[in-house]
């Protein structure tokens, strides 16, 4: 006996929620295939909502996940903050299945910034290199019971 999808139909609202997270995204949990030991590993980094539902992410060439972007762009980002109350496990967040590309630092500056103004601080570091993660596919968990498998195209506006 086969058990029951727990995935709905995706429809606007689905879609809606994914783009409306997406939007305010800041931070996320980043999932990656260390290249050393071929395990997974997860860090959390700045984000900046960009075009067609990818974000951008600055990362630093000396933190390990910046190598594993590199030699395995294949990756995933989990967006979407529990609430002040409530089970965390209610509210609402979207792990994208994800490409990561290296982009132009120096042209994306002013667009980064408006996100996230505090990298000002250190976004000029030669260390420092700007990935835009470009979605595959997603999986939204809109609250209890709210299940969506989404492609690249619902993410985007």
């Amino acid at each position: 006996m086969q058990p029951e999808d727990p995935f709905r139909e995706t429809d606007d609202e689905a879609r809606n929620l994914a783009r409306s997270l997406l939007a305010a995204a800041r931070h996320g949990a980043l999932g990656v295939i260390d290249p050393a030991s071929g395990r997974p590993s997860v860090t959390r980094v700045a984000l900046a909502p960009h075009d067609r539902g990818a974000v951008l992410t600055l990362v630093s060439t000396l933190a390990p996940h910046t190598a594993a972007l590199s030699a395995h762009p294949p990756c995933s980002i989990l967006i979407g903050e529990p609430g002040p109350k409530g089970d965390p496990l209610t509210h609402p967040r979207l792990t994208i299945a994800a490409d990561a590309e290296e982009a132009d630092k120096s042209a994306l500056k002013a667009h980064y910034l408006s996100a996230n103004p505090k990298a000002g601080l250190y976004y000029d570091f030669a260390d420092f290199r700007m990935f835009r993660l470009v979605p595959v596919s997603a999986l939204l968990n809109g609250g209890f019971g709210r299940a969506y498998r989404l492609t690249a195209d619902d993410l985007s506006a």
